[in-house]
């Protein structure tokens, strides 16, 4: 299984590289988006393409590299798929999920070789562990996904992915956000996973490389979301990404040990309400043309950075 991961973790590499035909050392970043919270207002033209793929109008002018220096779209896009970002959004997903990995096969190996398991631990620490990679799982993932400050959401002001474009009028308060992310769904998954990790005696198992894998979803969502503000892009991100790896978490969990896959699954609720809250962010955010965002990540639209190899 560990060879198979990081095999996986080299195919999404090899597969990054196939798309955008750049090498690792080429991935410069540019710098990181503008934190003045000012809501994107780009003059876009608006071209189908292609008409049977997606029925979201698209939009018209510059390739992703001729971005302004904020990561937002300078003249407009042509509607045209930016290759070069699903590519590093795939090696961003190879490089964390191996990452990961390697750092719980390690930790296998290192208490076999002291005779003990990860069973022996004291359930507090490894749910410790857990809560630590779900708040800071982005340590690992080459992307810049800052998520939004939240002393700002508390105070109700904006910041990178949060009241910095039109937000539906049933939005939550913003001391909402960090209640529910640190008090509650931090806790509920590193419990669970603490859970799973007792039952299975290991760390590197399938179970925890799925909620891995839900993590690393996440993170690239935040990148899309936050600092890239493709919000058609960030639609589909949650509900085909988020929310789908989520369930299947809930459900690896729930075959080791059923009360850890029922409290992961209870996770969803919130996910599924913040996917109608994205929806409907989409929604009341559509181009100077009045037209919604394309449903994918478009040439010119934004310019995905690589954040750890250096910058511009």
């Amino acid at each position: 299984f560990f060879l198979l991961t990081m095999r996986t973790g080299l195919l999404f590499a090899a597969a990054a590289m196939a798309l955008t035909g750049q090498s690792v050392a080429a991935f410069q970043p540019v710098p990181s988006a503008s934190a003045s919270g000012a809501i994107r207002s780009s003059a876009k033209a608006i071209n189908p393409w292609p008409a049977a793929a997606f029925a979201t109008p698209l939009s018209s002018a510059t390739s992703s590299d001729d971005a302004g220096s904020d990561g937002q779209l300078d003249a407009g896009s042509d509607g045209q798929l930016d290759v070069g970002a699903l590519g590093k959004y795939a090696l961003a997903a190879g490089i964390q999920m191996s990452l990961f990995g390697g750092i719980f096969k390690l930790a296998d190996i290192g208490l076999a070789s002291a005779g003990m398991t990860p069973s022996s631990l004291p359930f507090a620490a490894i749910a410790f562990v857990f809560y630590a990679c779900a708040l800071k799982s982005r340590a690992f993932n080459p992307l810049n996904n800052k998520r939004p400050d939240r002393s700002k959401a508390v105070e109700g002001k904006g910041s990178d992915g949060f009241r910095d474009r039109v937000m539906p009028s049933w939005t939550p308060p913003g001391v909402i956000f960090p209640i529910m992310w640190l008090l509650i769904i931090g806790p509920i998954r590193a419990y669970s996973s603490a859970m799973v990790v007792t039952a299975t005696g290991t760390f590197f198992n399938p179970a925890i490389m799925a909620f891995i894998f839900h993590l690393t979803c996440g993170d690239i969502w935040n990148t899309i979301n936050n600092t890239e503000k493709r919000y058609g892009m960030s639609v589909v991100g949650i509900l085909l990404g988020v929310v789908p790896s989520a369930a299947f978490a809930a459900s690896q969990y729930y075959a080791v040990e059923p009360l850890a896959g029922k409290l992961l699954g209870g996770t969803l609720l919130w996910l599924c309400t913040a996917s109608a809250l994205i929806t409907d962010t989409w929604r009341l955010n559509p181009n100077e043309n009045g037209k919604r965002e394309p449903l994918y990540p478009a040439k010119g639209e934004a310019k995905t950075e690589f954040a750890w190899f250096g910058s511009n």
